[in-house]
């Protein structure tokens, strides 16, 4: 598992494991810009019955051409609230439309030196239509993948 998501409704708090993670720090045009990608597990083998999750077995959230100063973003926080542009969507596999607000990214160095997010915002709550957008925490390393290959 490379992670967790958790949207803390107020009926109950929903866990997602983190299946993949991206984050790149790209330069184009003479200018640095953010591009973080998580999606969740579709797996419910953790989940109840009963729980809202599953009529959301998957999430992904993404940053997207988000500028930032330089390619180094260990150690440094960035608030992304999308205004006249948007930087930030996320994808709820289905028909439903879903927004982030007040997002809170900070990246730092776990104990195995891995590159790991913290991520903090508010989310449209897609569960119930309510007005009133939910929180959440998602914090995720970005370890790669190891593929082992057999030999014949």
């Amino acid at each position: 598992m490379k992670g967790i998501l958790k949207i803390y409704h107020p009926d109950e708090t929903l866990k997602y494991h983190i299946k993949s993670t991206y984050c790149k720090a790209v330069y184009s045009n003479k200018q640095h810009f953010l591009e973080v990608e998580i999606i969740t597990d579709e797996s419910l083998d953790h989940v109840d019955d009963d729980s809202l999750q599953y009529n959301f077995p998957q999430l992904s959230l993404n940053v997207i051409d988000f500028p930032i100063e330089d390619a180094e973003i260990d150690g440094k926080s960035f608030e992304i609230n999308d205004t006249d542009e948007s930087y930030t969507e996320v994808d709820l596999f289905d028909d439903e439309e879903a927004y982030l607000y007040d997002n809170e990214l900070s990246f730092d160095r776990n104990s195995e030196e891995e590159l790991q997010l913290c991520w903090k915002g508010n989310i449209d709550d897609f569960y119930t239509g309510s007005d009133e957008p939910i929180t959440f925490k998602l914090k995720c390393h970005f370890k790669p993948d190891e593929i082992v290959v057999e030999e014949d």
